[in-house]
């Protein structure tokens, strides 16, 4: 798989620096996702993208050549949907704001690092896993196949570049496998304590979603009292994202008629 990136930062990231960050995520990708899940890609940094005045974006179809495409904006614009849709139509897209990062006071590659991890796991999102309801764990819910948002808060660095860190495929197991590890990091941080990392489990700082078959509805769940996570869930409401693309597929998924 490849995913092209297209810089669309209007300098606040250079395109050098844009190429530091994609060879350590590439770095990433190759030497710690895809032995542990037998699935990559290449990240690659594309052509240019045109703007006259006001107008909305205008891309070249033969500067995207990859099978998916990350975007890398200052902040929010609303007109970048429309353009992905008219130029890149059914291809898969994830999209990084550096005033969502600079908000929460981490990194903006960490959030590169994530949206391209989630992209190769679940390109179309449409994946998910059954497993125990968050807070009850009474009954099965359906997971989203992400693999980064329980463990968002955390990161490591490669070449001096931070990166997210993840979870691994034991870490959707209904129990817990002696000795085994759920993230790539072997561990969750909440507060000072360092603590094993529960299947289905949600480390501080992140939150995971689901959808309930009971309510026919999208959820997520967070740890009470998690401020950290609530600030990111909040500051990402109302933006496009892999997020808001996932609550509309299931809707309609949940909105057909039985037979």
């Amino acid at each position: 798989m490849i995913i092209s990136v297209f810089n669309l930062s209007h300098g606040a990231v250079t395109d050098i620096h844009m190429q530091k960050v994609i060879r350590a995520i590439n770095v990433q990708i190759e030497r710690d996702f895809e032995p542990y899940w037998s699935f990559g890609a290449t990240l690659r940094l594309e052509g240019h993208t045109a703007r006259k005045g006001k107008q909305r974006f205008k891309f070249d179809p033969l500067n995207m050549r990859g099978d998916g495409v990350l975007y890398v904006l200052d902040k929010f614009n609303k007109e970048l949907g429309g353009a992905h849709d008219t130029d890149f139509r059914g291809v898969p897209a994830g999209v990084v704001y550096l005033d969502l990062s600079q908000g929460l006071q981490e990194d903006w590659t960490v959030s590169l690092s994530h949206e391209a991890l989630e992209m190769i796991a679940d390109p179309q999102i449409n994946l998910v896993v059954q497993g125990p309801h968050p807070e009850g764990r009474d009954r099965d819910v359906f997971h989203w196949f992400e693999m980064c948002d329980a463990v968002q808060a955390q990161s490591y660095a490669i070449d001096a570049i931070q990166v997210s860190d993840f979870v691994l495929p034991l870490y959707f197991t209904p129990s817990s496998e002696p000795g085994s590890r759920n993230n790539f990091m072997g561990a969750a941080i909440r507060g000072k304590t360092a603590h094993h990392l529960p299947s289905f489990g949600v480390a501080h700082g992140g939150y995971i979603g689901y959808f309930d078959p009971k309510k026919a509805d999208n959820l997520t769940y967070e740890h009470e009292g998690d401020a950290l996570a609530r600030k990111r869930r909040i500051l990402k409401q109302g933006r496009t994202g892999r997020r808001a693309q996932r609550m509309v597929k299931t809707a309609r998924f949940a909105t057909i008629p039985k037979a």
